[in-house]
């Protein structure tokens, strides 16, 4: 008992300490110096986006504290309920780095996950970290109940919305801005995004034609569109950097609400230039030049496998599963011989070009060529030889990847 009452004590001490350094870094005079030396863009718009709030008030003076950047559709959700609620003397709005970063001992200290938003209650009391969007929402939407609209937060079509978002919509983002996979369960840029949009399509029908009103419901305001809203600024900036054309960005119903919501509310056209903004800043710093399938395409000309897949050219096919395509190939160097291939080269015209965006198909692929390799009646014994040609020392004559597989003689070592 002595043991955990000390470590509670101590938590809080640290915390207490975490606090005051905050309130002392938002109020120091050499803040606007460190400010000018910053470069990244994301800290830039979050100065631009703070400012208004921080020259007239100190952090003591507000009740809650947000760790938020612009850049967050999830803290977005939050801003939208505090900016219509009119609470910003309640709630004073913080980057994460005041603290150092979502990954310094000082945030994870408030939200183990490192994650924003993060909401810090009663700053000047007894504090409690709150971290999760839509948790931090309903808090807000029941201390504050008494201010601003509702924002319908048990109404049930408001809530399903909600919760399709957070389940099933917000986990694929990253598939619209990171590096490298995976994105949620799916190991491909291409799968994640076609899901992405599926999942758009799921909500968009869950919207009524006539709505008589700007938002999602109708006339008032919903907890659901100060959800969807921020992720849709995403999709519309994103998509279409992916080849999709910017008019199909999103899905109709959805695109008519979000055009309507941002003119006729104030509150969401300013989160959307809150948000957009920030975008645009990673947008100007390069954050797509060297992802695969934005700034980095597959631009060689096609090949004879590529007619092979779509029917042009006949093939001997011994499996098709929609990624990987198998086929015998017609100058056999042994008794059985497979040609393995990605039905979609993505880039993969050899096997050096392959990045961490095709771990996934070369998974696949090797597993094709493994239960091909058993099977009797395509003339393989026992085993067989897996070759992959590269380049033109390496004997490649069709510039998309492929792997030979063959079998049903005994293979010799080393090689030709």
């Amino acid at each position: 008992m002595t043991f955990k009452t000390n470590r509670t004590c101590t938590r809080k001490i640290l915390f207490k300490v975490f606090m005051l350094a905050s309130v002392c870094f938002s109020s120091c005079t050499n803040v606007a110096a460190f400010c000018s030396r910053a470069t990244s863009p994301k800290l830039a718009n979050f100065q631009r986006f703070t400012s208004s709030s921080s020259k007239s008030t100190m952090t003591m003076g507000h009740r809650h504290m947000l760790y938020d950047m612009p850049v967050s559709n999830n803290g977005a959700r939050c801003r939208i309920i505090i900016y219509k609620k009119n609470i910003e003397n309640e709630i004073k709005i913080e980057s994460p780095m005041v603290l150092g970063g979502l990954k310094t001992p000082s945030y994870l200290a408030l939200n183990p996950q490192g994650k924003m938003p993060l909401l810090v209650k009663n700053v000047n009391e007894e504090s409690v970290a709150l971290p999760e969007s839509d948790t931090i929402c309903r808090y807000l939407l029941e201390e504050y109940r008494e201010q601003g609209p509702s924002f319908l937060p048990t109404d049930s079509k408001s809530n399903l919305i909600s919760r399709l978002h957070d389940t099933y919509l917000g986990p694929l983002q990253g598939a619209l801005y990171k590096a490298v996979p995976p994105f949620s369960m799916f190991g491909t840029r291409e799968a994640a995004q076609r899901e992405f949009s599926k999942q758009m399509q799921i909500i968009d029908d869950l919207i009524e034609n006539d709505r008589n009103g700007p938002y999602l419901l109708g006339s008032e305001v919903s907890l659901a569109d100060a959800t969807l809203f921020p992720t849709m600024i995403f999709a519309q900036f994103m998509l279409p950097k992916f080849g999709v054309a910017e008019g199909e960005a999103l899905p109709p119903k959805i695109q008519s609400w979000y055009q309507k919501v941002m003119k006729e509310d104030p509150v969401f056209g300013k989160v959307h230039e809150e948000v957009l903004s920030a975008l645009q800043g990673w947008d100007s710093n390069g954050r797509w030049d060297s992802i695969r399938g934005a700034g980095v395409r597959d631009l060689e000309p096609q090949t004879i496998f590529d007619k092979i897949i779509a029917g042009d050219i006949p093939a001997s096919i011994v499996h098709d599963d929609g990624d990987v395509l198998a086929f015998k190939d017609i100058n056999p160097a042994a008794p059985a011989h497979l040609l393995v291939i990605p039905k979609h080269r993505n880039g993969l015209s050899k096997i050096r070009d392959a990045s961490p965006e095709h771990i996934e198909i070369l998974g696949k692929m090797m597993l094709v060529a493994g239960n091909l390799a058993k099977d009797s009646n395509l003339g393989f014994g026992d085993g067989a030889r897996l070759v992959i040609n590269d380049s033109k020392d390496g004997g490649q004559e069709v510039p998309h990847l492929h792997i030979h597989v063959l079998g049903g003689r005994q293979m010799l070592w080393p090689p030709g």
